[in-house]
């Protein structure tokens, strides 16, 4: 999956310190760089960070999903990685909550992009 980013470097140091994904690959490429991180390198799931080329593509930037929550990240342990998110520094919208199916926080990323943080009962 990709996501728009404004920056690679700012992009990277955001998911890797602030989410504590793991950066899977930093490639050069004529004009732009192939990069990519993962929340899990064990789970196949990999999120490819891609600067925004040109003014339509930045005013995607943050709102991919016209602000509805746009991806979710699964965790085992819900209060340890909401505990460590929040330390970080990231922006949670709401208090966690507890639904039918689990445990639920909705967050920001760096640009705004909103995304569910749970775990299954």
């Amino acid at each position: 999956m990709a996501i728009v980013v404004d920056d690679y470097d700012r992009a990277i140091e955001y998911y890797t310190s602030k989410l504590g994904f793991t950066l899977v690959e930093d490639t050069p490429q004529p004009g732009k760089r192939w990069v990519v991180v993962t929340p899990n390198p064990e789970s196949g799931c990999n999120l490819l960070l891609a600067r925004a080329s040109n003014d339509m593509q930045k005013t995607f930037i943050g709102n991919q999903c016209g602000g509805r929550v746009f991806l979710f990240l699964h965790t085992d342990d819900f209060w340890r990685d909401y505990d460590a998110m929040n330390v970080a520094g990231v922006h949670f919208c709401e208090e966690p909550r507890e639904e039918e199916y689990g445990t639920v926080v909705v967050f920001e990323d760096l640009y705004g992009n909103r995304w569910d943080l749970y775990q299954n009962n």
